[in-house]
C-alpha cells in the first residue's frame, strides 16, 4: 500500500505531535517495510532528528508544487496530490483531516488525541477552541475510522460528538525508545552532575501549565521530609510565577530545581535518577510521561479523573488532583517503604510491556488492513 499521513508536526514538531507522528510512521516503515510512508507537510525544519526521520527509504517527504498556500493546499489542494500518488489511506495524526478528502476514492482514518478543549474549556483561549473544535468535529463525521488513544478519549469522541463507538478504534501510544534502555551507571552519574541532581528527588515532566497542576506537588512537599527534593522539567508559562509564589511562600526554595531546554539524550538519565514520578493533571488524552516513568523502573503517583489509570495500571497510586494532603500522604507512603517501591517498579515494568512499539504498529497495520473500500 502507498500510505499517506498528514506531516506538518512530524516534519516541523521537535516535541509533542511532532514525536507521535514520526514515532508512529518510523514504526511502520519498519515492521511493514514492503509499504511507502508519503509524508505531507507545507514546509519541513531543517533539523538532524527530522533529517533522520526522513532518511528510510520507504518514506517520502511531499511538499506543496507551489509556494505561498500551504495553509489551503494542506485543508483543501492535498486530495488531488493524494490520488496522484496513488495514496491507499490517508491518516491525519492530530485531530483533522483535508476538507472534501471523504468525496475521494482515498480511506481516511484521523487520531484524535484528546477532546480537552471541550472537557476544560477554561484552559484555552476562545479562538483556539472554536478551531479546534470546528476541525475534530469535523474529522469525526467524515473519516472512516477514527484513532483513540485512550479509552477516556473515545468515551468523550461518544458524548461529545455523538459519534457511533464502533468506528472508534483504541490504539494506545509508546514512548521513544530510548527509555526502554538502562544506562549504564557512569553515564547517570555524568548527567547527576551536569544538572546537579539530588541524591533523592521527586520527578515532574510536563509543561508549567494550570493543567499539568503542578501546584499540588508544591502543595503536598511541604509535608515530605525534608531531604526528598522536586526536579520539574518542563516549559514555562505565565502560571510558573504563581508556582514560584508558591514555592516562597512554603519556604521550598532550597528544594525545587527547575530544568529547562534540556537535551533529550538526557532525559532518559533523569528519569532513571529519580525515586518517585508525580503526574497529577487535571486531564490528558493518554499521558506519555507515564509510560516513560514505567519504562524506566520508577514508581509513579498519578491522578484520578481522566485516563492516567490506564497509561499507570494497577500498581500505580493515584490522588485526588484537588487533594494535596492525599498526595503528600502517597508520596510518603512509598518513600518510607522500599518493598512498596520495589513492588510498584516490577508490577509496572511488567505492565508496561503493552505498550511496546512492535504491538502497536501491528495493532495500527491490522486497523488499515481492517478499512472496507469505499464504494
Amino acid at each position: 500500500m502507498n500510505i499517506g499521513f498528514d506531516g506538518k508536526r512530524a516534519a516541523n514538531n521537535l516535541t509533542g505531535l511532532g514525536n507521535y507522528s514520526r514515532s508512529l510512521i518510523l514504526q511502520l516503515s519498519s515492521f511493514f517495510h514492503q509499504n511507502q510512508y508519503f509524508v505531507y507537510s507545507p514546509k519541513v525544519k531543517d533539523n538532524k532528528q527530522i533529517s533522520a526521520f526522513l532518511k528510510p527509504g520507504n518514506i517520502h517527504l511531499k511538499l506543496p508544487e507551489k509556494s505561498g498556500f500551504s495553509f489551503l493546499w494542506r485543508s483543501f489542494g492535498i486530495t488531488k496530490q493524494l490520488q496522484k500518488d496513488q495514496i491507499s489511506i490517508y491518516h491525519g495524526l492530530s485531530n483533522e483531516i483535508p476538507f472534501g478528502l471523504k468525496n475521494s476514492p482515498v480511506k481516511s482514518i484521523v487520531t484524535i488525541h484528546d477532546l480537552i478543549f471541550l472537557r476544560l474549556p477554561d484552559t484555552y483561549k476562545l479562538i483556539d477552541r472554536i478551531i479546534y473544535n470546528f476541525k475534530s468535529k469535523y474529522a469525526c463525521q467524515h473519516a472512516d475510522r477514527i484513532l483513540a488513544i485512550s479509552e477516556q478519549t473515545k468515551k468523550d469522541i461518544v458524548e461529545f460528538y455523538h459519534t457511533d463507538p464502533a468506528r472508534i478504534d483504541v490504539i494506545y501510544q509508546t514512548c521513544d525508545d530510548s527509555f526502554k534502555r538502562q544506562l549504564d551507571q557512569e553515564v547517570k552519574d555524568k548527567i547527576r552532575a551536569r544538572y546537579n541532581l539530588p541524591p533523592q528527588y521527586i520527578l515532574s515532566v510536563g509543561t508549567i501549565e494550570p493543567r499539568k497542576n503542578l501546584m499540588l506537588i508544591i502543595e503536598a512537599l511541604s509535608a515530605v521530609p525534608s531531604d526528598i527534593r522536586l526536579v520539574v522539567v518542563g516549559k514555562k508559562t505565565a502560571y510558573a510565577d504563581d508556582v514560584a509564589a508558591a514555592i516562597k511562600s512554603f519556604n521550598l526554595q532550597q528544594r525545587v530545581l527547575f530544568l529547562q531546554d534540556i537535551p533529550f539524550a538526557d532525559l532518559p538519565g533523569i528519569y532513571q535518577l529519580a525515586s518517585l514520578f508525580v503526574y497529577p493533571s487535571f486531564y490528558e488524552g493518554f499521558g506519555i510521561p507515564i509510560i516513560e516513568a514505567l519504562y524506566s523502573s520508577v514508581p509513579v503517583i498519578a491522578a484520578t479523573g481522566s485516563c492516567l489509570e490506564e497509561a499507570g495500571g494497577p500498581y500505580s497510586l493515584y490522588v485526588n488532583p484537588n487533594n494535596a494532603l492525599e498526595l503528600s500522604q502517597a508520596i510518603n507512603h512509598v518513600i518510607h517503604n522500599p518493598a512498596q517501591a520495589r513492588l510498584m517498579i516490577a508490577k509496572g515494568s511488567a505492565f508496561v510491556q503493552r505498550f511496546n512499539t512492535e504491538i502497536l504498529a501491528r495493532q495500527l497495520m491490522d486497523c488499515y488492513l481492517n478499512m472496507h473500500p469505499k464504494s
